[in-house]
């Protein structure tokens, strides 16, 4: 049966989506050209003409998984809700144990990207824009007085720090901790951060 035949973009979506599910299969350094190629029934010239390089390839598909869960951080932080109930929402759903789909694809990353620089650059990126979004909505709640937090970047830092190992831990060695106390852990953490009472956060 004849392929459909694709415009620009379009071809860079599926090679980016195919490069995404054999990263998850494979790992981000074992990732070829030819496994993305073979999965989609083409070339690997066709691969390298929209990517140039393996290297390219494996960052552009990390952006792209990662932009998805970045905008929907954005979406819960944006909710008509006081900035106290979005923070949680976010870190309840950013959470190893909560619905974001790219955990196993980020720890690949952080990996490959001690030796790939521009896979380096792309995760660098990505993670600063994850700590400024959580960073906007703590100073707006601290100016509407909703909670006291003097320095808001250096707790999005923290709190993206605390998640990110949890992650690990979840991830790689699955399952030494309950989801009611990584939960419980979450919640104490975001508390502390803002100054108050954990019970607060579920009022």
């Amino acid at each position: 049966m004849a392929r459909v035949r694709l415009n620009v973009a379009e071809r860079r979506e599926e090679l980016l989506r195919a490069t995404v599910e054999q990263i998850e299969i494979r790992g981000a350094s074992s990732v070829r050209i030819a496994d993305v190629a073979s999965a989609l029934g083409v070339s690997n010239a066709l691969v390298l003409y929209h990517f140039s390089t393996k290297e390219r390839l494996v960052a552009a598909a990390f952006a792209y998984a990662a932009e998805a869960d970045l905008a929907h951080l954005r979406d819960l932080l944006a909710r008509r809700t006081s900035a106290l109930r979005r923070l949680r929402s976010a870190v309840r759903w950013y959470a190893p144990t909560g619905q974001a789909k790219g955990w196993r694809l980020w720890i690949e990353g952080w990996a490959a990207s001690l030796r790939e620089p521009a896979l380096r650059e792309v995760a660098g990126d990505l993670d600063q824009r994850w700590k400024a979004e959580l960073t906007k909505v703590i100073e707006e709640g601290a100016a509407a007085g909703e909670f006291r937090c003097e320095d808001p970047v250096s707790a999005a830092w923290r709190l993206t720090a605390l998640l990110d190992g949890l992650a690990v831990q979840m991830t790689s060695y699955r399952g030494p901790l309950s989801r009611t106390t990584m939960l419980r852990w979450t919640d104490e953490a975001l508390a502390r951060e803002l100054g108050v009472d954990r019970t607060a956060l579920t009022g």
